[in-house]
């Protein structure tokens, strides 16, 4: 694992593999298969059943050892903020009481027993290097063996690589520091102050989870917080009305959408509200602006001293190891429309941030995205290239077959 400077197990700038085309096509071309599907998560998973009841041949990759890691890897405390009755993917429907919030071990369960239910073709322990075009087809080159196949789809998401600022490897040495991602529970760090640095859900969260063995300083402002009080009454009579809001307003069909979702740069605070971290001792300081003297400053020139710091900053997108450039804004972000690509046919992603809508990327609204491109996969022999002038899929008379 590369580690830089003193991070605490969190790998954050992976070496490149190198890319030997004409041997890996080669050796692709003796494994093929009609679709892969990259990442067994909820997406993929959701994906593989929708291509299963259409009676489509695929594999699903995935890099960890056992379906659920993903989720088994968060922090001990983790809940996830919708209640039990919106969490099921297609056709199960999630063991728990319908207003109860699954710990995420649970969820991790849940995902196991669900790809083992409809029997998916998963293949664990497999790193997809990298996705390149070779004529009309795709070669996915993977830790273990190079593929060959009609149809790609990317369910790996865009919140896998940490983003934590630079100016984070002049803290001092002594200083333990890691990524969200890396922490698990209070026992990871020094005894003294922990400064969280990201007001976010998970910086509220981790916040409350430090506050009784640490004095703990949370640095930044939310992007507001939700009114009500998080439990089974709002998961009853409000979380209902959020989620039809997320499912059917706020998507990139509705005029309302196109304008807001391109603006939405975080979530409010659902569970942790700023009371309910005051009451528990949290500590609110200015931005984190930079380091001096190996301590972080923050914007009004002060320094803390600190003896562990969490970065609570998000993600950065990485598509980096996907080989066709036509599929990407300069900037790195899929073109694509509902998943589908249209400058690199037979490409598709799922379970991206605001991909369609704001539900896109979560349990409650991975399902009907999934259904959506096993459709058009399903369908995609009979499509000839669909291409607008920003080579965005939309409402054309061939992509109707679709919906």
């Amino acid at each position: 694992m590369t580690q830089i400077g003193h991070f605490a197990g969190c790998e954050l700038w992976p070496e490149t593999p190198t890319f030997t085309a004409s041997k890996q096509l080669e050796e692709a071309m003796k494994v093929e298969f009609e679709t892969i599907v990259i990442g067994a998560g909820q997406a993929g998973l959701a994906v593989g059943h929708q291509l299963a009841l259409l009676g489509q041949s695929f594999v699903i990759l995935d890099a960890n050892a056992r379906v659920g890691d993903s989720w088994r890897g968060r922090w001990d405390s983790l809940r996830v903020f919708t209640p039990a009755k919106f969490n099921g993917l297609p056709g199960m429907r999630f063991p728990a009481p319908r207003l109860s919030f699954p710990t995420k071990d649970e969820v991790a369960d849940y995902m196991a027993a669900y790809a083992a239910r409809f029997e998916l073709p998963v293949r664990n322990n497999v790193r997809v290097d990298g996705v390149s075009r070779a004529g009309n087809r795709f070669v996915v080159t993977t830790s273990a063996e190079a593929l060959m196949a009609d149809n790609i789809v990317i369910a790996t998401g865009a919140t896998h690589t940490p983003r934590v600022p630079e100016f984070a490897r002049g803290l001092d040495t002594s200083i333990v520091q890691m990524h969200s991602s890396a922490y698990k529970h209070p026992e990871q760090l020094r005894e003294g102050a922990v400064l969280v640095v990201g007001a976010g859900n998970s910086g509220a969260e981790i916040s409350f989870d430090l506050a009784t063995r640490h004095h703990v300083l949370l640095s930044g402002t939310p992007a507001g917080q939700l009114p009500v009080p998080h439990g089974p009454a709002m998961a009853a009579l409000v979380l209902p009305l959020v989620k039809f809001l997320g499912m059917h307003v706020l998507t990139m069909d509705t005029p309302v959408g196109r304008s807001v979702l391109p603006k939405m740069k975080g979530t409010p605070l659902i569970r942790m509200k700023l009371n309910d971290l005051k009451a528990a001792g949290v500590e609110r300081v200015a931005r984190v602006t930079g380091v001096r003297e190996g301590l972080p400053m923050l914007a009004d020139g002060s320094t803390l001293e600190v003896a562990n710091v969490i970065w609570c900053t998000g993600f950065r997108t990485d598509f980096d190891w996907v080989h066709l450039p036509a599929a990407f804004t300069p900037a790195g972000k899929p073109i694509q429309y509902r998943g589908v690509v249209a400058s690199e046919p037979g490409l598709y992603f799922v379970g991206l941030e605001h991909m369609y809508a704001a539900v896109s990327e979560v349990l409650p609204g991975v399902g009907r995205d999934a259904n959506y491109i096993a459709r058009h996969i399903a369908i995609r022999p009979r499509l000839s290239r669909v291409d607008s002038e920003d080579r965005v899929v939309r409402r054309d008379p061939a992509e109707l077959a679709v919906r």
